[in-house]
């Protein structure tokens, strides 16, 4: 419990202004206590076997396009070279005419600079393919 004592000299007029917080956090705690107990009797659901996830490895359908970029910039589309990105338009265009449209797939070397994987985008906009994806190496478990 708080007390106060007056040094001033002895004016008794004034307003003690403090807020004795015990009993709140006191009726907190029990509040809490009560909650913790009554949550799971409350909580009853229709007992169902849910379905679990599995994680499936990606299989690429051979109309999709697997456009990789190496650390140094080199550009292979599937596992074939290409000499230069002038080479690489053309193709992407012939791809883009198709109907439906195949999905590109950029696989880009970890070290690559976003500068070489950026310019594959932006090809891939230039030609008119709409959907471009990231291949990644999925984290460890």
């Amino acid at each position: 419990m708080a007390m106060q004592l007056d040094t001033s000299g002895g004016d008794d007029d004034e307003l003690n202004a403090t807020i004795n917080t015990t009993p709140l956090v006191d009726v907190m705690l029990v509040l809490l206590i009560i909650f913790l107990i009554t949550i799971p009797v409350v909580t009853h659901t229709v007992p169902l076997k849910l379905p679990r996830a599995v994680d499936k490895p990606r299989v690429t359908k051979p109309e999709n396009v697997t456009i990789s970029v190496t650390r140094n910039g080199d550009i292979y589309w599937g596992e074939r070279k290409i000499d230069s990105s002038a080479q690489l338009l053309p193709m992407l265009v012939a791809k883009a005419r198709l109907n439906p449209q195949p999905k590109v797939e950029i696989r880009g070397d970890q070290s690559a600079r976003y500068e070489f994987v950026g310019k594959i985008v932006f090809l891939c906009e230039k030609a008119g393919l709409t959907s471009v994806n990231f291949i990644i190496q999925p984290p460890s478990r």
